[in-house]
């Protein structure tokens, strides 16, 4: 498969390139696979994939799937892929969040300030940025069916036991590294946790034979 790695900017580039997807369980790859094959059954009929990450607070791991899921898609040359992130409640992306993707490679930008910043979150020169914010369930921004509805925290995968429109609804649930907020072991403890989510990303678009 032909990849875009090239036009990726150069630190995001090698940060890829160093992933080890070997690492990553047969228990947990059984987790990832229904994604697999959500964006494989797509792929094969030439379809839109449309990929809604789903969190309680929309502040920290559903920002980092879909930043790193639209990146992975761009990776490995899947077109037609729209990845999105929402929650059952609106907050604010964490700001932690933003500076640990800048420190991976992306350019991030402020668009507006306020109680909920919105930001520019670009993973390649010419390509489009990833908008990054937080909102609801039912906030416009997203899409309203046809998507894949990935729940990324135990209490939003508890909290909607159904996702209105959602094609499928998968639980891919991560720790959250808010645990850690304001303690020396915070920056390290949100990278770990966005190199954890790149690297199954990662092995997930690297199953797709387009």
């Amino acid at each position: 498969m032909t990849t875009a790695s090239s036009k990726l900017f150069l630190k995001i580039d090698q940060l890829i390139g160093s992933l080890k997807s070997k690492t990553i369980l047969e228990e947990r790859k059984e987790t990832l696979q229904p994604l697999v094959d959500f964006i494989q059954q797509k792929v094969a009929q030439n379809q839109k994939i449309r990929i809604n990450f789903i969190c309680t607070h929309n502040s920290r791991r559903s920002h980092l799937s879909q930043v790193w899921a639209q990146t992975m898609a761009y990776y490995f040359g899947i077109p037609n892929v729209y990845c999105y992130s929402r929650g059952t409640e609106a907050t604010a992306l964490f700001p932690m969040v933003a500076q640990t993707l800048e420190n991976s490679g992306f350019e991030i930008a402020t668009l507006s300030e306020g109680n909920n910043p919105v930001y520019s979150i670009k993973y390649a020169e010419n390509e489009p940025p990833i908008i990054g914010f937080s909102k609801k369930l039912d906030d416009d921004f997203n899409p309203k069916s046809e998507f894949a509805a990935i729940m990324t925290c135990d209490s939003a995968n508890e909290a909607c036991p159904f996702v209105p429109g959602a094609e499928k609804r998968i639980p891919i649930t991560f720790e959250d590294p808010k645990a850690f907020d304001g303690s020396p072991q915070q920056a390290e403890k949100y990278n770990e946790r966005s190199l954890q989510i790149a690297t199954e990303l990662f092995y997930i678009f690297s199953q797709i034979n387009a």
